[in-house]
């Protein structure tokens, strides 16, 4: 998908509505921005908390198992 824009004032850049929604992007959601070859890349930041909820599961974990992991990590850190 290609689409032709102008820069705006202060150097803003609004995407097409149709690329915004190709990337799944929405208004205050983080990008991170790269150059490639003299090109500009821009890609969605996903909030951890998202993707924790939507990836495929891979392993089982006991809310007590969590637990008592969380506090042997504690003990090390902070004796």
């Amino acid at each position: 998908m290609a689409s032709t824009g102008k820069v705006a004032k202060k150097r803003a850049l609004y995407p097409p509505k149709s690329i915004m929604e190709k990337l799944d992007l929405n208004e205050g959601q983080l990008v991170k921005y790269r150059i490639e070859d003299k090109r500009l890349v821009v890609e969605p930041v996903r909030d951890p908390l998202e993707l924790a909820i939507k990836s495929k599961k891979w392993a089982k974990t006991k809310v007590k198992e969590f637990e008592e992991e969380s506090e042997k990590e504690q003990r090390e850190l902070y004796g």
